[in-house]
């Protein structure tokens, strides 16, 4: 018999109403012969107001008791699922992830996953229930609760459909699909039905909220197709799988926009060997995330000014450790900027097609807004702007590369309020 892995994120589990459409969903695969396991979120706004009920509480909560807290959201979630499936006649049991054995490591508020167990989802599941796992959250070998980082009960559902073979794993969320660009901002945003988990991945990476780049990783390491859907509709969504030929012959498949950022510059650093090194690695150390690099020589090689890019809810912890790696190392100042923003075109065509970057850079003079910085890889092209001017970039560079036409081709990007390579889930 085969199983479906089905996640639905808080948009769609924000009402009792809502709980029941997707309990109704859960039994009708089940009735139509397949195992279901069930991932879910916090229910609607539930995860943000308990980070500002911690944050009007503590200003700098401990990330420890952080995770204890945000996790409660999702033990809500699951209880009301089984609740709804119960009522509707069905067997169903909640488990947290301490009860299923889902074992990450230590890191608190961003931790990765280690393994998975799955002896009693098993278990029951051969008893004919319904799983209900909560996302998000995890355990470390030690007995810590901890959590995934946000949006991360993808990651939760892709890891457990990798680990149980799973048919598909299917994301419900409250729009139809995968989009060009957020039709939020992008009235003209184009809906696609099938995405490579390279693009999707890189999409997630720079802006795209309707997946989480650590679950697309798991996707893609253990071949899961992953099927975007609305939990309101029966309608096809998107699928993401692997690459088929033809997809590298679109140059530009979507754009992005990633505002929660902040950029970090030390000035007037050293310009010796190891510096750079020295620096990155007590940042790492501290768990701060690290986006776009860029680092300006001067005054004949004696100094450069060194910046990077990070996630707005780290900009405090990396101010200290930055101010501390100043102050051992003889580095002038450290400055942070909160009001920045990055557009970000994505597309498997990059590898083979040229003039990507001019016709970016030129939608963005067209617009009159200026560039920060530039980062390149090989499918995905970024700028840094003001966060004031992101939204407009955004609409700028998706009308320039022509993403509301269709070519007979499909084009793409992440949208949608989301519900952020980890070592492989091993069965134990």
């Amino acid at each position: 018999m085969s199983l479906y892995v089905q996640k639905f994120g808080g948009t769609s589990l924000a009402t009792a109403e809502r709980i029941h459409r997707a309990a109704r969903r859960a039994i009708r695969t089940k009735l139509e012969g397949h195992r279901v396991v069930l991932v879910v979120s916090a229910m609607g706004h539930t995860t943000n107001d308990l980070i500002e009920l911690a944050r009007a509480t503590c200003s700098h909560p401990p990330k420890r008791e952080l995770d204890m807290l945000l996790t409660t959201g999702e033990q809500v979630s699951i209880a009301l699922a089984a609740m709804a499936i119960h009522a509707a006649g069905h067997e169903a049991i909640s488990l947290t992830a301490a009860q299923l054995g889902l074992v990450t490591d230590s890191a608190h508020t961003r931790a990765r996953i280690q393994r998975i167990s799955r002896d009693r989802i098993d278990r029951e599941l051969a008893a004919d229930k319904i799983v209900i796992v909560a996302g998000f959250q995890g355990i470390d070998v030690g007995g810590e609760i901890t959590t995934l980082g946000r949006g991360a009960s993808d990651t939760t559902a892709t890891a457990l459909a990798a680990v149980l073979a799973a048919e598909v794993c299917e994301v419900y969320t409250d729009v139809d699909g995968v989009y060009t660009a957020d039709p939020w901002i992008v009235p003209q945003a184009r809906k696609i039905d099938r995405i490579s988990y390279d693009v999707m991945m890189e999409m997630a990476a720079v802006g795209a909220t309707v997946m989480h780049s650590r679950a697309i990783e798991f996707g893609k390491k253990f071949n899961v197709p992953i099927h975007v859907r609305n939990s309101l509709t029966d309608a096809k969504g998107t699928m993401i799988m692997a690459e088929e030929p033809g997809m590298e012959q679109i140059s530009v498949e979507g754009v992005t926009l990633k505002e929660d950022l902040a950029t970090i510059s030390l000035n007037a650093v050293p310009n010796t060997p190891g510096i750079a090194g020295r620096i990155f690695a007590e940042v790492a150390r501290n768990h701060v995330l690290v986006d776009d690099i860029v680092q300006n020589v001067y005054d004949g090689g004696k100094y450069a000014n060194l910046g990077f890019s990070t996630n707005a809810g780290d900009v405090l912890e990396a101010r200290a450790v930055c101010e501390r790696i100043a102050a051992d190392l003889g580095i002038g100042s450290v400055e942070i900027d909160e009001g920045v923003a990055k557009v970000s075109v994505i597309g498997l065509g990059m590898r083979t097609h040229a003039g990507i970057a001019s016709t970016m850079f030129d939608a963005l003079a067209r617009a009159q807004i200026n560039i920060e910085n530039i980062s390149t890889s090989e499918i995905v092209i970024s700028c840094i702007v003001r966060q004031e001017d992101a939204p407009r970039a955004l609409r700028f560079v998706h009308d320039a590369f022509e993403l509301d036409k269709t070519d007979g081709a499909d084009n793409i990007q992440a949208c949608a309020p989301k519900e952020g390579s980890e070592a492989s889930p091993t069965p134990s």
